[in-house]
């Protein structure tokens, strides 16, 4: 009967499910927005390493005040070397200089190759691995020998199709021989990973000089220590530094979780911001449900007397205008949930990210929608089953 009641209405009760439509679709576009965001920024995060800290000049969350930390001093050799002869928490330990170079083979140029000079620990320090052939190793590191690990990307462009292992590239003026390839690691935050060669540290700096500054990477293997690891490091850097007790620090100490509370921080109160908005539009699409269902109940005031007249009671009319209510915002809630869903998948494949069909999203969706329409149906469908049935009858 609630089913008959709305088709004979089709028009009003198109326009009455717009309002929760529209709440709908705002809340599972952002909703999809946010966990392909999630997932991809998470996932990116991920590549750095739990329990890897960084040592460095500038801070992951340093904001607006770059001009506080343009003054220090770089990061050295000299303080690696402290690092790794004083840490007695830290498993791996890589230094990390870079520059960018053309890289070529035969006739193949490749231009603007990331050149990591770094030792054996990058791998751990860093999470790559190789995919075909080795990383660098300690007598690699010790003896200055000019091979190289190339990124993925890298190899490709050189190569195309031949195997690289054992061949000599040249990186500016200077030959190295092929060792190893990586496993493919994607972007970081739009950054290409894979373009990239790593040579020995010594050998970077014998070729480029040594008087750049440095990342120092330092990883532990057991993530619980972490805390320890980096009062430990802080106190080889002051020392090393000869920073005065009661001074502040004049270096960085970098990890993971700077970054993931940035981008919370970032994201939490916009994501708030949306959320309110497509709450808005339910309460708006509620009222309007509310405003239809009273606007039904008078219309049908004779019928809801016959009803009672014949037996029908309180319980039957209430059920009747209740599931009106709840058809109503159900249905605009399904459209708007399969609006919304496509919608985020747009906004997501303009940013190059993908994501799924979540339950939770689902929940949300129905969630809202259905609560909408019990809420916002429940006082006419309460004043339709009060009704008296004489009075009812009377009614013209």
């Amino acid at each position: 009967m609630a089913w008959t009641a709305l088709k004979a209405h089709k028009l009003r009760s198109l326009l009455t499910t717009l309002g929760i439509l529209i709440g709908v679709t705002t809340i599972i576009t952002i909703w999809t927005t946010i966990e392909g965001l999630n997932q991809y920024v998470y996932g990116q995060l991920s590549n750095i390493g739990a329990s890897t800290l960084y040592i460095q000049k500038w801070p992951w969350s340093g904001g607006g005040e770059w001009w506080k930390y343009r003054n220090r001093k770089d990061i050295t050799y000299k303080e690696y070397e402290a690092v790794e002869k004083y840490s007695t928490l830290a498993d791996y330990i890589s230094p990390q200089v870079i520059s960018v170079k053309t890289v070529s083979y035969k006739n193949n140029k490749y231009e603007n190759v990331i050149i990591n000079g770094t030792n054996d620990d990058y791998s751990e320090t860093s999470n790559v691995y190789p995919d075909i052939g080795r990383f660098l190793t300690e007598l690699d590191v010790n003896n200055n020998v000019p091979v190289c690990v190339l990124g993925s990307e890298t190899a490709e462009n050189l190569f195309k199709d031949e195997n690289p292992i054992g061949r000599r590239i040249k990186i500016g003026s200077d030959k190295y021989r092929v060792v190893g390839i990586l496993e493919k690691k994607g972007s970081f935050f739009g950054q290409s990973m894979d373009n990239q060669v790593i040579v020995p540290i010594g050998t970077f700096r014998r070729v480029y000089g040594g008087h750049r500054g440095l990342t120092i990477a330092v990883k532990t293997a057991h993530p619980e220590l972490l805390e320890e690891m980096k009062e430990e490091l802080r106190g080889i850097m002051r020392r090393d530094r000869k920073i005065k007790p009661g001074k502040e620090d004049d270096f960085s100490l970098n990890q993971m979780d700077m970054l993931s509370d940035m981008y919370a921080q970032l994201t939490t109160t916009l994501f708030a911001i949306v959320f309110v908005i497509g709450g808005i539009s339910l309460l708006v699409g509620g009222i309007g449900i509310m405003n239809i269902m009273l606007v039904s109940v008078t219309e049908r005031t004779r019928e809801i007397g016959i009803r009672k007249a014949i037996g029908a009671k309180r319980k039957n009319i209430l059920r009747q205008f209740l599931i009106e209510a709840v058809v109503i915002s159900s249905v605009g809630g399904f459209i708007g949930i399969i609006i919304g869903y496509f919608g985020g998948m747009a906004v997501l494949a303009q940013m190059d990210l993908t994501t799924g069909v979540s339950i939770t999203s689902i929940a949300i969706g129905f969630g809202f929608s259905s609560t909408v329409g019990v809420l916002a149906g429940f006082y006419p469908a309460f004043k339709a089953s009060k009704l008296n049935p004489i009075e009812s009858l009377r009614y013209e």
